[in-house]
């Protein structure tokens, strides 16, 4: 599928991950999903990129539903460790939208990061210009995979530079090691 966008990030860094464990029932996130989004607060505290570290400038989550508050959840403990707010304004299936806006011009030299439903994310890799069948497995995110991190380097050209990479951050991660991208 081909995306026009209104603009072309630049020298930015997007950095998708998916909202953290769930319950067995209910919007919220579980006591396991808890303890992973009070860790990010740290982990992104000191987030490297190329091993320089970098300071979030924007974070976005998909707007909460009936079934799911998740992806704000996740990331407001970061949220409030940083100082930032956390754009809501786009549902889950809205990902081209939320992809049209990052690509606009006030996201050049920012780095942003994005937390949404897995079973999306491989759609908003693509309207941000990476293809999901190199990152992850059969272009789509596993279901029982909470610990890995995506990460978007748009270049001074607009080129883009994606790779997979596991958090590490919470016990059981390693067990699911990222897919080495394919070529």
């Amino acid at each position: 599928m081909q995306y026009t966008f209104a603009g072309k990030l630049q020298n930015s860094v997007i950095v998708l991950i998916r909202h953290a464990e769930k319950p067995d029932a209910g919007d919220a996130l579980s006591p396991a999903g808890e303890a992973r989004a009070n860790a990010y607060v740290d982990y992104f505290k000191h987030f490297t990129v190329n091993s320089n570290a970098i300071h979030f400038d924007y974070l976005f989550a998909a707007k909460d539903s009936q079934q799911s508050k998740r992806p704000r959840l996740t990331i407001k403990p970061l949220s409030k460790g940083l100082g930032l707010g956390i754009n809501t304004d786009f549902k889950d299936e809205e990902y081209a939208r939320l992809a049209d806006e990052l690509h606009s011009r006030r996201y050049g030299d920012k780095n942003i990061l994005v937390c949404w439903h897995h079973g999306k994310i491989p759609k908003l890799l693509a309207a941000l210009g990476a293809d999901p069948l190199h990152l992850l497995p059969n272009g789509k995110w596993p279901e029982d995979v909470f610990g890995w991190v995506l990460l978007l380097e748009y270049d001074e050209n607009g080129h883009l530079n994606a790779a997979v990479k596991d958090e590490n951050l919470m016990p059981g991660d390693a067990a699911n090691p990222p897919p080495q991208p394919t070529t």
